[in-house]
């Protein structure tokens, strides 16, 4: 197995280490501060090509592979893990689009994402159907002309939701379970949709928020795929997303690491600097070696994505895996800068409220585990 990247991967890293740093960075406690996105942040990542990375060339894309995605999140979360939120949903959306969209509607709808034009938003999550969401309730009633739909319910916890103006919308076109549910590439500037902040302990500048539908419509060229395929298209896409999660989260992680082994060198204590004790040295030794390990299995799964195989044992168990690992790597980098770390001068304390947030999102650790159970004990005999 070769681990090497090529050299268009390293220069493209070289390039979004700076661009992190000069125009991210020194922004991410402000924006947390003020709750909301910037205004120039969406055109700024748009300009390097972040919003284009999954969508093909011929749209105005970068037609990135999945694994130079991955690593471009990585390394954006690293200096601004809420910023890549952007990049997640628009390569969410886009293999979605590649997946199930005819080739009017990529024409359509993927040129203003590689442009940054439009950010789409996953609408997918319910107040009642969370992990549960083969079984969602926000309906799509046929329209009266017949020629489309009219989208009825709520949806929640939607990233970006008080900012996008267009969102993938999983609504439910016919009977219960899975095979009733549709897909719509939806308006939601609409005057009969409403959205609602919510008040979040981290990441409160996505936008997160509630979005209530009361007949929104949808027409049929607005449908992603077949009647009744959405849930299996959206779940063929977090199979994928799920790794690109994971190196968000390793992003961060790395980040407050860095930061803690740079104090653990500088701060003294009994006369010598901390890091030459064991009790400072040897977990954060731990958390690197964790790390390492979380970060290879993400490029596993990104590397059967482009090859055009299954990703979805090493992508859901890096979902599990690597948000756990980083909220314990980013807690323990606090305690190394001990009252220092505490402080919310100190950005780590903001690391930890965010990255918390995606052992939740797009999926839960019990969900993760699940698939990878059904994967490896077969149906009949997992949970």
């Amino acid at each position: 197995m070769d681990f090497t990247l090529r050299p268009e991967q390293e220069a493209y890293l070289a390039e979004l280490r700076s661009f992190g740093e000069k125009e991210l960075a020194p922004h991410y406690r402000a924006d947390d501060l003020a709750g909301t996105l910037r205004p120039d942040l969406i055109p700024t990542m748009a300009r390097m090509g972040l919003t284009g990375l999954r969508v093909p060339e011929r749209f105005g894309g970068q037609e990135a592979d999945a694994v130079t995605t991955g690593l471009a999140a990585e390394e954006i979360a690293r200096h601004d893990f809420n910023a890549c939120y952007v990049l997640l949903d628009s390569a969410l959306v886009s293999d979605i689009l590649l997946a199930g969209a005819t080739e009017e509607q990529r024409a359509r709808w993927m040129p203003s994402i590689a442009s940054g034009a439009t950010v789409p938003a996953v609408c997918l999550t319910e107040p009642g159907q969370g992990s549960d969401a083969a079984n969602l309730a926000l309906r799509a009633d046929p329209d009266d002309d017949g020629d489309g739909w009219r989208l009825i319910g709520e949806k929640t916890s939607i990233s970006l939701g008080m900012y996008t103006p267009v969102g993938v919308v999983f609504a439910r076109t016919g009977g219960p379970g899975a095979r009733g549910v549709s897909a719509f590439f939806a308006d939601l500037t609409d005057d009969r949709l409403s959205r609602t902040p919510l008040d979040d302990l981290g990441s409160r500048s996505i936008g997160r928020a509630s979005l209530y539908f009361d007949g929104v419509r949808v027409g049929r060229a607005d449908m992603i795929g077949a009647e009744g395929e959405g849930f299996v298209a959206v779940m063929r896409g977090f199979d994928y997303s799920r790794a690109v999660i994971g190196l968000m989260c390793l992003g961060i992680a790395s980040a407050a690491l860095d930061d803690a082994m740079a104090y653990a060198r500088e701060r003294e204590a009994f006369g010598r600097p901390i890091g030459t004790f064991q009790g400072v040295a040897f977990p954060l030794v731990e958390f690197a070696t964790q790390i390492r390990a979380a970060r290879l299995l993400c490029y596993e799964a990104l590397a059967l994505k482009d090859a055009g195989e299954d990703p979805a044992v090493p992508a859901n168990m890096a979902k599990w895996w690597a948000p756990k690992l980083a909220a314990d790597a980013v807690h323990q980098a606090l305690l190394t800068f001990g009252h220092a770390g505490w402080s919310t001068d100190n950005t780590i304390g903001q690391r930890l409220r965010d990255v918390i947030g995606l052992e939740i999102g797009d999926g839960t650790a019990q969900i993760a585990k699940l698939v990878v159970a059904r994967h490896l004990l077969g149906r009949s005999t997992a949970p």
